[in-house]
């Protein structure tokens, strides 16, 4: 079922995207427009009951020395594909695993230190997983927008006024 939020929802999670941490006080106060503390921990409460939104620190590969980041693609035998996206979890410098349909079956991205860190990675670890035909790499020099920063779509946002909904 999708959950039904409204321009409020809205606001609440973009000011909640700069602070995840940030006192429902203060968000009701930046928001404005009569909102209580009490309806702005309701509706967090809410929102991460039907799994709308989920708090949670997001940790910098960076802070690590983990400045490089590569996409890799797999093409896998239809029998393995689980198995070698299970596998790829398993290692630290993977913070990506997806299976996928068309020319590829597993998409993986890989932080590291250099570019040599990848390739080793890659050729050693991944390129030698029992099932996996081909592997195809791209170097990823500049993030533009990252997964944590997806925004609640505003298409999504109910239009009427919710003033009763307060």
């Amino acid at each position: 079922m999708m959950s039904e939020n409204d321009q409020i929802d809205l606001e609440i999670v973009e000011v909640l995207m700069e602070d995840g941490r940030m006192a429902a006080a203060e968000i009701a106060r930046r928001i404005g427009g009569g909102i209580s503390e009490r309806v702005v921990r309701y509706r967090i409460e809410r929102m991460i009951n039907d799994k709308v939104i989920q708090i949670c620190p997001i940790v910098s590969a960076q802070a690590f020395g983990l400045n490089t980041r590569a996409d890799v693609v797999l093409e896998v035998e239809a029998d393995a594909i689980m198995d070698v996206a299970h596998k790829a979890m398993a290692y630290d410098c993977v913070s990506y695993v997806a299976c996928s349909i068309g020319e590829m079956d597993v998409s993986i991205q890989v932080v590291a230190k250099d570019t040599a860190e990848i390739y080793r990675f890659v050729t050693e670890v991944i390129g030698k997983m029992p099932g996996v035909r081909k592997t195809t790499t791209s170097i990823v020099p500049i993030v533009l927008k990252d997964v944590y920063q997806w925004r609640m779509p505003r298409a999504s946002v109910k239009k009427e006024n919710t003033a009763n909904s307060k």
